[in-house]
Parts: structure tokens; sequence; C-alpha cells
């Protein structure tokens, strides 16, 4: 079995249920077949902390892929596939007010770093019912971004980032979870081909 790695987020400011951990627990209930050994974890909206969680996946677990979901409060029925993480200009402060030292996740890291899935190609080849799929060459320079360049940056490019809408009427968590399902296997099926 593959091991796969999914994580979402906590609350954060007016976001009392974050609609990225709804999806992501829903994911893990839908599962993503047999040959894939799903884990999940819910990641803080504190830099250092979900720094440390994501180290700490890479080091011990050594996954497939990372896929991280993160809530966009801007995106109302739209789910952006994130290409790649930034390294600096990370100055807004997290749910325990701080911001990383010297406002960059890894000193001496490169500027950005692409994710190994082609997102492009996954956008292009991509339906999901009711939603619309976009994508993004910004993650933000949030807590989003910082962990999507921190994941790249030990997972080797083996990661990949997409942000969700927050839970509507229409946009619930069952629905967020198979949406996310429908796009995880075609990142999977990247990552088989990338193998051969």
């Amino acid at each position: 079995k593959h091991l796969s790695f999914f994580s979402g987020f906590g609350p954060f400011r007016q976001y009392l249920v974050n609609s990225s951990w709804e999806a992501v627990k829903d994911l893990s209930k839908r599962g993503l077949g047999e040959n894939i050994n799903l884990r999940i974890m819910q990641l803080p909206v504190v830099y250092q902390k979900a720094k440390e969680q994501v180290c700490k996946i890479w080091t011990t677990l050594q996954p497939l892929l990372t896929v991280h979901v993160g809530l966009a409060s801007s995106a109302t029925a739209l789910i952006i596939l994130e290409q790649c993480g930034k390294n600096k200009g990370y100055r807004e402060r997290d749910a325990c007010g701080f911001h990383p030292e010297g406002a960059c996740c890894v000193l001496d890291g490169p500027e950005k770093i692409e994710s190994t899935i082609n997102m492009k190609t996954l956008w292009k080849n991509l339906s999901v019912e009711g939603i619309d799929i976009t994508l993004s060459r910004d993650a933000g320079r949030y807590i989003c971004d910082y962990t999507y360049y921190t994941s790249l940056y030990y997972g080797n490019g083996k990661a990949a980032f997409i942000h969700v809408p927050p839970l509507s009427q229409l946009v619930t968590a069952e629905f967020l979870g198979k949406a996310l399902q429908t796009i995880i296997l075609a990142m999977l099926e990247q990552c088989g081909e990338q193998r051969e």
C-alpha cells in the first residue's frame, strides 16, 4: 500500500469551523481505493507548529504524496489548485500573534518550489460538477503558502495544495470531500505515471 498524507487546518479568525479540515475528514471516510493508505492530520494556523508537523510527516512517514487543503475565504464557489510555494514575504501574524523569522520559510531556501504534480494538466482534464476549479501560482503568503513551501522543500516537490471555499448551503463538507476524492485520484494517477 502506498501512503498518502492529507492535512486540513484548524479554526482561525471568524472561521470556527474550517472547511479544509471538514473536507479532509469527509475524504478520509470515502477513501482512495485499496492501494492507498490514507492518513489525515489537522494543522494549527500557527507557522512554527505547522512547520514542525510537516517536517515530521516527511521524516517519519515518507509518503508517496502529501496534499494540504486550506480555506480560501475569497473563493465562494471555487476550488483552487496551487502550483508552487513561495519562500519569502510572511509578515502576517498567525493565530498566536507570530510571524516567521526573516518573514521566510527556509533561510537560504530557493525563492519558490514547484510541485511535481502538473496542476495545469490536472485542471485541464478535471471537472467536478457544481463547482469551478482554477489554477494559481500564488497561495497567499500566509499559513497555507508557508505550509506548502515547507512540504515541497522537505518532500522534494511531492506535495500538493488545494484551496477550498468556506462551507455554505451549496458547498457542504460532503460535497468538498467528494470533489477532493476526484482531484486526488487524478493526482495519484500522475504520481504513478511519474514512477513508471
